[in-house]
């Protein structure tokens, strides 16, 4: 059977012949009705085509779609020795297994595994470690595999959208029994799982973090994000993390946030170093395509597993919208299974520490939120409290970098702090996604009692060696103004180019305190102070930098403006 381009549903049990074969080429699918346990058997074989996005030196997180091909029925384990690679559109050959050597390696024709690579990570009651696979078949379905990519370039052209493997992009040709039926992979508390996609098909991560059967898990998904641009097998150059995705809802029209990973560095011991620079990578993950490998973390308490199952299996191309292996957001345009989208209202605050390391945390607005802990939306932190400097949402004692709250003016949100060494730390919360874009959003500090505008300018802070979890909040308001008081139709600001000036109109007569001017840093250009009433005040901007800038007003009676402009001095 080819399958190609599109799916075939299955509504019970697939029986391979020993000479029987199933081809799923250019994104075709296998989906199946069976309710429960798998009754797949044969010794012919599925063969389906997938990507890695790693280089020899770069991990890939997997899932294997399939498992040994034997006349029993059920799922069976998997093992890299029954990965191939394409030689035509129907005909692969086995990959060799590399036992003394590092580096994998494609050319034309053939591939070459680095079995050292190959480690599981299994939670239980008893043991949470990095298991060695290697060679083994002892994969079981539903279980996480790591793997790292080759080196070198196959131009072999097997009729998909790319050759074999134009650098850093092997495709692997996954040949076995098809996975099917209900999976269950066992999870221990407050504790990582590395498992995936295990079918020939799309995965609804939504409906497989949200089952109401599967509350043994937080509900949240961890992908890993290796810096591609470090080229070594020595721990102490690795840098890398884990990318955290909070599916929030199943409706259709949800899709999900996902924070990138912030990239960490290792001791030789293997400890957490530093946090690094933030991967920046826009990825959609509410379908997981084939082979797409994730961490899910144990409930605390005394969880004991979570199950994969055929409902949570759909059609969706890794090409279209909100699936993607891996990757940089690029995503092809045949959008064939598009869908209508109103995501949740998002805040995110990106923070840059010591002027060198990035921290990005989301702040989710929906309705349906409570203000404690909500399964499939706060993200707790997936990096170790052992790093010297950190930001995140303080919530129930413990670290979040995404959490869901219902808007309300009044709400002030935690955000903790860890500071190694007086550390500088920059917040900037200019990044917002269906959010009335004239509401504030401000940094409290407790310190001073002090209120910071994160939205248009940023506001820095030394803080000395320490845990800061009860001195900053963000807030939508300045409670030490009457915010509340819109003094926007009564004041008119206006930059003018032509004439370098900057221009506030006072048709009300208010009696004004100050106009400030600051740049996009939050680094204040002036200060007028005691201007009284005027028709209007002008104010030079001859000498300024070509840059978006933000005015803020002050009334006599503590009233507040604030109003980007764009200077243009050319």
């Amino acid at each position: 059977m080819f399958v190609n381009n599109q799916y075939v549903f299955v509504n019970q049990d697939i029986d391979l012949q020993s000479n029987g074969n199933i081809f799923l080429r250019n994104e075709g699918q296998l989906l199946q009705g069976t309710t429960s346990t798998s009754l797949n058997k044969g010794a012919g074989v599925l063969s389906v085509f997938q990507e890695g996005t790693s280089d020899n030196y770069d991990y890939n997180y997997w899932c294997s779609p399939v498992g040994n091909a034997t006349v029993s029925s059920g799922n069976e384990n998997f093992g890299i020795t029954m990965l191939h690679v394409p030689s035509s559109l129907l005909v692969s050959n086995p990959a060799t297994m590399l036992s003394a050597s590092y580096d994998g390696l494609s050319s034309n024709g053939s591939l070459s595994i680095a079995t050292y690579w190959i480690w599981r990570f299994l939670s239980s009651a008893n043991y949470s470690q990095w298991i060695h696979s290697q060679a083994n078949t002892d994969i079981a379905a539903g279980q996480g595999f790591t793997m790292k990519g080759t080196s070198g370039n196959d131009n072999t052209n097997v009729g998909e959208t790319a050759v074999n493997n134009p650098g850093g992009a092997q495709r692997y040709d996954f040949r076995g029994k098809p996975n099917d039926g209900n999976i269950t992979v066992n999870v221990a508390s407050d504790n990582f799982t590395l498992t995936g996609n295990p079918y020939p098909s799309a995965l609804h991560v939504n409906a497989f973090l949200l089952d109401p059967s599967n509350t043994d898990c937080t509900g949240i998904a961890y992908y890993w994000e290796h810096d591609k641009t470090v080229n070594s097998h020595f721990l102490l150059a690795y840098q890398g993390g884990y990318g955290t995705y909070a599916p929030v809802s199943t409706l259709p029209t949800e899709y999900g946030v996902y924070v990138p990973a912030t990239f960490n560095s290792y001791n030789i011991d293997g400890t957490l170093n530093t946090i690094g620079s933030s991967s920046g990578l826009s990825i959609q993950r509410k379908y997981a395509p084939i082979g797409q490998g994730f961490m899910v973390k144990g409930t605390v308490g005394s969880p004991t597993a979570v199950t994969l199952k055929n409902s949570h299996r759909t059609f969706y191309k890794e090409s279209d919208t909100y699936s993607e292996f891996e990757r940089n957001g690029n995503s092809q345009d045949n959008n064939t299974q598009s869908e209508p989208v109103n995501p949740s209202a998002q805040i995110r605050l990106n923070t840059i520490m010591n002027n060198q390391f990035t921290r990005q945390i989301a702040l989710v607005l929906t309705p349906t939120a409570t203000d404690g802990i909500d399964r499939g939306m706060d993200a707790k932190s997936p990096v170790e409290e052992t790093i010297p400097n950190d930001v995140y949402f303080f919530l129930d004692d413990s670290r979040y970098v995404i959490q869901g709250v219902a808007f309300d003016i009044n709400k002030r949100i935690p955000v903790g702090i860890k500071s190694t060494d007086n550390a500088t730390f920059k917040f900037d919360a200019s990044m917002i996604l269906n959010f009335d874009e004239s509401q504030d959003v401000f940094m409290f500090d407790a310190m001073n009692n002090t209120y910071h505008d994160i939205k248009n300018s940023t506001y820095e802070v030394v803080l000395p060696t320490g845990v800061y979890n009860n001195r900053f909040e963000i807030t939508f308001k300045d409670f030490n103004l009457n915010s509340e008081s819109n003094i926007k139709s009564e004041l008119v600001i206006i930059q003018n180019n032509g004439s370098q000036t900057l221009t506030v109109s006072n048709p009300n007569a208010l009696d004004l305190k100050s106009v400030k001017l600051y740049d996009i840093t939050g680094k204040q250009i002036f200060d007028k102070q005691s201007l009284g009433v005027q028709n209007s005040y002008q104010f030079s901007t001859n000498g300024l930098a070509g840059a978006v800038y933000l005015v803020e007003v002050i009334t006599k009676d503590n009233r507040k403006l604030a109003q980007k402009i764009i200077v243009d001095n050319q």
